[in-house]
């Protein structure tokens, strides 16, 4: 399930981020490439916005493209409608990849890494990374209050794993109670559960500045020619 209803202000694009170009091709299309050619993956469902008007524009040629649906205001309503819509697609126990439309340089053996660590842990897991600079919190005026530690501390990536029914009824719950829910591993964490870190590569970049697609570009073309 790709998520793909929000702005992304913060790239100041003229359009929403998912549909700015990205070597030549919007980046939700990049995405969905490299997951619809993941062998393992059953299907594909994005979550648009009702007022979408660059989807239909997509030329899309996917065997497991399943379709859209309608996203919600925030990440986790989104997501949450796209479980809803998964019913005829699968069942509670399947495990359902989310994964972030403005993330297109996902390695495909990363994804076989986070699904072999999830097969034998009922809590799920998600890709992320070893944070690696300095810390410091803030104070009001922008100065430093305090030097963090960052020990045990890990930056969250996508995709993320879980079972259909148990991360549904963590995000239903999560919502009903009224909590900030940033990623999907937050929501099952609010219920208890605790999801399995699964190292993955740096490249696995989210786009959200305007310098994350010179990032992203040099990242994929990167990875190209270690196919070639």
């Amino acid at each position: 399930m790709v998520p793909a209803a929000g702005g992304g202000a913060r790239l100041r694009a003229d359009r929403p981020k998912q549909y700015v170009p990205l070597l030549g091709r919007p980046i939700l299309l990049h995405t969905l490439e490299r997951l619809g050619r993941y062998p393992p993956l059953r299907g594909l469902l994005v979550g648009i916005a009702a007022d979408d008007v660059y989807w239909p524009t997509l030329a899309l040629d996917m065997p497991k493209l399943l379709g859209s649906y309608i996203g919600g205001a925030e990440r986790a309503q989104t997501v949450l409608n796209g479980l809803r819509a998964l019913a005829p697609y699968a069942a509670p126990d399947d495990w359902v990849m989310v994964h972030d439309a403005a993330r297109p340089c996902v390695r495909h053996a990363d994804i076989d890494a986070l699904l072999a660590a999830v097969a034998g842990h009922a809590d799920g897991g998600l890709l992320a990374q070893p944070l690696g600079d300095t810390l410091k919190h803030a104070d009001r005026s922008g100065c430093v209050e305090a030097t963090v530690s960052r020990a045990g501390l890990w930056q969250a990536f996508t995709p993320q794993v879980f079972r259909l029914a148990a991360l549904q009824a963590a995000l239903e719950t999560a919502l009903r109670d009224g909590v900030e829910i940033t990623d999907e591993a937050s929501a099952m964490e609010y219920t208890g559960a605790r999801p399995r870190l699964v190292h993955g590569a740096a490249d696995n970049i989210k786009i959200t500045h305007p310098g994350d697609l010179a990032l992203a570009e040099l990242y994929l073309r990167a990875q190209e020619r270690e196919l070639s």
